[in-house]
């Protein structure tokens, strides 16, 4: 009798439970039958949406990396600005994509802002540096190659990268360098115009020849193919200082002949006035003792 009872109680819950799926189905088909036609309307206008984004973010970041190519910036940045634009647009397609379904996408925009905000802020030294790599290959205040001296730090410049730039300084040790440290400050450098002034002075004796010894600076000048024309080279007595009448001697060359002529002048200089007579005076005390009567 038991056993009866549980296979009719079984049989009934089977039947009730295959009513409610027949239900649940009969009720799903009308919704589709009732609200498919806009809801795939809605999954096709999102898609096509989606998809013109993307296309419109692509040409906007192959239209800026070529547009900033041509102008002759360098191609790690024009690449990076790309891709930023890229990404943006896509973000905007992908919210207005969300919006197509009746979701409210004000929020999303907030919660976006607001990241960004506490990101700027947890990043602001990184920022920095971006901006200033952003600004240094953009408007080039020196390039690889050059010799500069900022931030602190004195040598040729290696590497130019977004945030940092690496520098070999004259005893080859390598230095990477902040952008913000270096484009937060004064920048020397010394490649940045194609000649260069050697600034000399020549010290010689208060008894020694003056005119002697300009004339001799002249005609080793004159000899110096590193010595450009224009402009012209000055000569011209500087100071009456303590040991020695100082020459300052001015001539102008190209960047990369610069040190090359420093040191080979003064080599130069120092011989021809040995040979000619002229002393070339080192510092020195006069002490001069009075006798006391005792």
């Amino acid at each position: 009798m038991m056993t009866f009872l549980s296979q009719a109680a079984v049989g009934e819950t089977a039947t009730q439970s295959v009513g409610e799926a027949t239900g649940f189905v009969a009720a799903a088909m009308e919704f589709l039958k009732a609200n498919g036609p806009t809801y795939v309307m809605q999954i096709v206008v999102a898609i096509l949406v989606f998809i013109v984004g993307r296309i419109a973010a692509g040409a906007v970041r192959n239209g800026i990396k070529k547009v900033m190519l041509s102008r002759g910036v360098d191609a790690s940045l024009a690449g990076f600005v790309g891709s930023l634009a890229y990404f943006s647009i896509m973000a905007f397609t992908v919210i207005a994509v969300i919006g197509r379904f009746g979701v409210q996408t004000a929020s999303f925009v907030a919660i976006l802002g607001a990241a960004g905000f506490a990101i700027g802020m947890a990043l602001q030294g990184t920022l920095a540096n971006f901006a200033s790599g952003v600004m240094i290959l953009l408007f080039r205040p020196f390039k690889t190659g050059d010799f500069i001296e900022a931030g602190g730090v004195v040598g040729s410049v290696k590497d130019i990268q977004i945030f940092s730039t690496t520098i070999a300084t004259g005893d080859n040790i390598r230095i990477t360098v902040p952008n913000g440290q270096l484009y937060g400050g004064v920048i020397k450098n010394y490649n940045g115009y194609e000649t260069r002034r050697v600034d000399m002075v020549m010290g010689i004796g208060y008894g020694s020849d003056i005119n002697k010894a300009m004339e001799i600076i002249g005609d080793l000048l004159a000899k110096d193919d590193r010595v450009l024309k224009d402009p012209a080279v000055g000569i011209a007595v500087g100071e009456l200082a303590d040991s020695s009448v100082n020459i300052k001697v001015r001539p102008w060359v190209l960047a990369s002949d610069y040190w090359g002529l420093h040191g080979d002048f003064h080599k130069n200089c120092k011989e021809a006035f040995d040979a000619a007579g002229i002393d070339i005076p080192f510092p020195q005390t006069v002490v001069h003792m009075n006798k006391l009567d005792s």
